[in-house]
């Protein structure tokens, strides 16, 4: 195994022991079967995305930084050498305060990207990650690389193109990710007031709801005062969800997941035409 294995399996070691306890002890897996469907592919995909994923993060710095240098903001070495901290009134500030702003922009773009991946051609992409009818924080990373790579994308390039610190920047993506992952655990947790606030793992399972009115809400992943404020905030206080999955067709494998959302491209075959039987077979 290569080290980057090795760290994705001590990684999920670790989260399979931590949500052990969130999900049977204090969730609603209590008494369930251990293994449930998919189990397997989706432990596929938390070994396939990380190390594919690895290369839309490379990207989504290089475009940037590809950019800052041709415009003489910064210098090729500057990057090589790790002296590059941001520029202009927004990297000039306490990286603290950068911190904050840059997970409300963050956020902002992802909502929206988010939005995007929920319309026309991009949903049959987004449509893997919600195709797990069993949700649970196994199924969070259950993310096309297409998906990935533009949320990424987006999380990261304005934001270095404003300014922000580059590390300051970086963390963003990786937070939202744990905090992701966290939000498809099997509980109803909906943390009070604060659900406003701070997105809540029953607020993002009703994102994941097949039932007609949680179409095509709660789209943030880290403050819900976007879609409050866009419209798309939804959390009835009588029920939680509890039916997940799509309607659409979705295969059981990785490898078929993978391959689903671009079937859309593929030519469609042309109707045979209807064409009249020949005489003899008329006069039959």
């Amino acid at each position: 195994m290569t080290p980057s294995v090795i760290h994705i399996t001590i990684g999920l070691l670790l989260l399979s022991a931590f949500f052990l306890v969130i999900e049977r002890v204090l969730g609603n897996k209590r008494g369930k079967p251990w293994l449930r469907k998919q189990w397997l592919t989706d432990v596929g995909w938390w070994f396939f995305l990380p190390l594919v994923g690895k290369w839309f993060g490379r990207i989504a710095v290089f475009i940037p930084a590809a950019i800052l240098i041709g415009l003489g903001v910064t210098q090729a070495e500057e990057l090589k050498s790790r002296l590059y901290t941001g520029f202009g009134p927004l990297g000039a500030q306490p990286v603290w305060l950068q911190v904050i702003q840059i997970y409300l922009i963050s956020d902002f773009f992802s909502y929206w990207t988010h939005r995007l991946f929920h319309r026309g051609r991009w949903w049959p992409f987004h449509a893997v990650h919600h195709s797990s009818e069993n949700l649970d924080w196994l199924g969070a990373v259950r993310v096309h690389p297409v998906n990935e790579f533009v949320t990424k994308l987006a999380q990261v390039t304005p934001l270095l193109l404003l300014g922000y610190n580059p590390l300051a920047v970086g963390s963003a993506p990786v937070v939202l990710t744990l905090y992701a992952i966290f939000l498809h655990a099997d509980v109803n947790w909906g943390f009070g007031p604060l659900k406003y606030v701070i997105a809540t793992p029953v607020f993002h399972r009703w994102h994941h709801s097949k039932d007609r009115e949680a179409w095509d809400k709660n789209f943030a992943g880290l403050f819900p005062f976007w879609d409050i404020l866009f419209g798309t905030f939804y959390m009835p206080k009588d029920r939680v969800p509890v039916n997940f999955g799509i309607h659409d067709e979705m295969p059981s494998s990785l490898p078929g997941q993978l391959l689903q959302p671009f079937k859309q491209f593929a030519p469609k075959a042309k109707p045979t035409p209807v064409t009249s039987p020949p005489p003899s077979v008329a006069k039959l």
